[in-house]
């Protein structure tokens, strides 16, 4: 490690010092973490940090596309152009922490980021600084899963976790595909509050009697929270993943209905204004930081949206008019990497203004919190030892996050076609799971990181070339379809065995074309092929993912899918593809 402090000092760009607005720019600070006294209540945000205890590496994507009016803007920009666009100065350590560009050679440099010890230090110090009852943590959700170790325990090792943390609030994704009464028993145990105002029974659940918060209503989890933060009132609202049924089995949530909800969602903001007599109202939102842009223009009321799902780090709020004024929307990253600071200036009812600042947190400036560290040690020893032998050492970097290819996936896909003597395979395009640097020894715990939930089976079907074809364009309708309300997260699915050539701006029907296998033969679309794929959502009774990756990985050197198996059109110049 050729880490120096002042590396950090000298070199960390504007991000970490950015304002919720441009003019407000603030000049450097003489250590990343000294932030100047603003306003009178100070909250702090993580989100989608998926089980990840530990400091780690995540890289970020070099291709996260915006189409049409998203061309371009926040959170569609990657490399060079995001750097441009926040004032950060390149081979910084913001640089590092925002962006994929010199990945490796950074990584080395200024090492992992991260943990729970470490974010600990980091929110005890923040919120000692805000005086007593001057602060509030919030959880965006997507906290207890991402880990072997948390699917193994069904999450009940992170509640432990998010309570030594002193996460106030909570809304959820991923914690649902535990299923009502694991989530339930966790909830019972967690110190918080959760909060989701768009979930309800179904129909056919509500005239069973299902367990509701409101009976009358339908609504199953407390909708929001009023805290007297300083002498004023914060209101926080919880907006739930809106599309768990449909991206996950339904099995996992059977009477429970989502959806994004505007409507209850403005009545509520309007009885917290109104009647609670809120000096500031916030989202706490999984939505996905498009969704939130655009729920923003279509409610008022709201100050702040804290979002989360998309695992957009992003330095600056940005700033969205509506008929009531304006709204700010932001998004923390993933992984514990970023720790959001948002600052409020309350006065007369209303918020006067606002400081947001987005912090890397980097573990090597951050000495671990005691207490946290004998917690993640006692909750680990007895899961993990039988995870730590190494199956391979990687021969490149291994991630995930990018539109259209990771090298992880195609790994899995890789190991699912010779597993299953498959002419295709498909990975799903999770945004979740680590990254691990080249010449590293991969264990267990590792490839689960990778694959740890809770409908993991693999399998193999007949699919038409047709079938195939309408599929990856479902997929990719839901990544580039031009109303974000029909963007329900997550990339494109990975393929193996398999090209096409994608044209984003299109309508769906028309994106993919010239699919090939890697015989170089064109996909027939009445003949049907052998596919081979995992985490579906109808039942499977194959393997676990993780059990075919590692008898793969440890029977041979792990020989990956090509990356170029996808060809793009009409993207030419858009800046969320990096510089090559």
């Amino acid at each position: 490690m050729t880490f120096r402090r002042r590396d950090f000092l000298s070199l960390s760009g504007a991000a970490a010092f950015a304002t919720a607005l441009p003019h407000r720019a603030r000049s450097a600070e003489p250590g990343v973490y000294d932030l100047e006294r603003f306003g009178n209540a100070r909250i702090l945000h993580i989100t989608d940090t998926h089980a990840q205890l530990l400091p780690g590496y995540f890289r970020e994507p070099s291709v996260n596309l915006g189409i049409g009016a998203m061309a371009g803007q926040p959170p569609h920009l990657v490399g060079h152009a995001f750097l441009d666009r926040f004032g950060i100065k390149a081979e910084s350590a913001d640089a590092y922490a925002f962006t994929s560009l010199e990945f490796e050679k950074s990584a080395a440099r200024f090492g992992k980021l991260g943990g729970f010890a470490h974010l600990k230090t980091l929110i005890d110090r923040l919120r000692n600084e805000a005086g007593p009852r001057n602060s509030m943590l919030l959880d965006g959700g997507d906290s207890w899963q991402g880990t072997g170790l948390a699917n193994t325990l069904r999450g009940a090792d992170m509640v432990e976790a998010t309570n030594l943390l002193g996460v106030e609030a909570l809304t959820g994704h991923w914690e649902f595909t535990y299923g009502e009464e694991t989530l339930r028993n966790n909830l019972a145990r967690f110190k918080g509050e959760f909060l989701a105002q768009n979930v309800f029974l179904t129909d056919e659940a509500a005239f069973n009697g299902a367990k509701a918060l409101d009976p009358a209503s339908g609504r199953v989890f407390k909708p929001a929270m009023v805290k007297d933060i300083g002498g004023y009132r914060v209101a926080v609202i919880g907006q739930a993943f809106p599309y768990v049924p449909i991206a996950h089995p339904k099995r996992f949530t059977p009477d429970w209905t989502f959806g994004i909800r505007e409507q209850e969602l403005q009545a509520l903001i309007d009885s917290l204004r109104s009647t609670e007599k809120a000096d500031a109202v916030l989202l706490l939102s999984h939505n996905g930081m498009d969704v939130d842009l655009k729920l923003a223009s279509r409610v008022h009321g709201l100050d702040v949206i804290l979002g989360g799902h998309t695992h957009d780090a992003i330095p600056q709020a940005i700033a969205v008019t509506n008929s009531g004024g304006t709204t700010l929307v932001t998004n923390a990253g993933s992984n514990g990497k970023f720790l959001g600071v948002l600052d409020l200036d309350l006065a007369g009812g209303r918020v006067r203004d606002v400081r947001y600042h987005l912090l890397p947190v980097f573990s090597e400036l951050l000495k671990p919190d005691a207490e946290m560290t004998g917690l993640i040690e006692k909750i680990r020893s007895p899961q993990v030892a039988g995870w730590s032998g190494k199956i391979t050492t990687i021969d490149r970097l291994l991630y995930r996050r990018d539109n259209f290819t990771g090298t992880v996936d195609q790994l899995i896909c890789t190991a699912l076609r010779r597993e299953f003597d498959a002419e295709i395979a498909l990975s799903p395009g999770f945004r979740w799971g680590a990254t691990f640097l080249a010449n590293q020894p991969l264990t267990m715990e590792d490839v689960l990181a990778e694959t740890a939930i809770t409908y993991p089976e693999t399998y193999v079907s007949r699919l038409t070339g047709s079938e195939i074809k309408n599929t990856l364009e479902d997929v990719c309708d839901n990544l580039f379809n031009a109303d974000p309300y029909h963007q329900q997260g997550g990339d494109m699915v990975r393929i193996g065995g398999l090209s096409y050539s994608c044209s984003p701006s299109e309508s769906i029907g028309r994106r993919i074309s010239d699919l090939k296998l890697d015989n170089g033969r064109a996909v027939e679309s009445h003949k049907h092929y052998s596919v081979a794929g995992w985490a579906a959502v109808n039942p499977q009774q194959g393997m676990p993912v993780w059990d075919v990756l590692a008898k793969q990985l440890g029977s041979a050197k792990p020989r990956a899918e090509t990356a170029d198996n996808v060809a793009l059109r009409g993207v030419t110049g858009n800046p969320g593809i990096v510089e090559q």
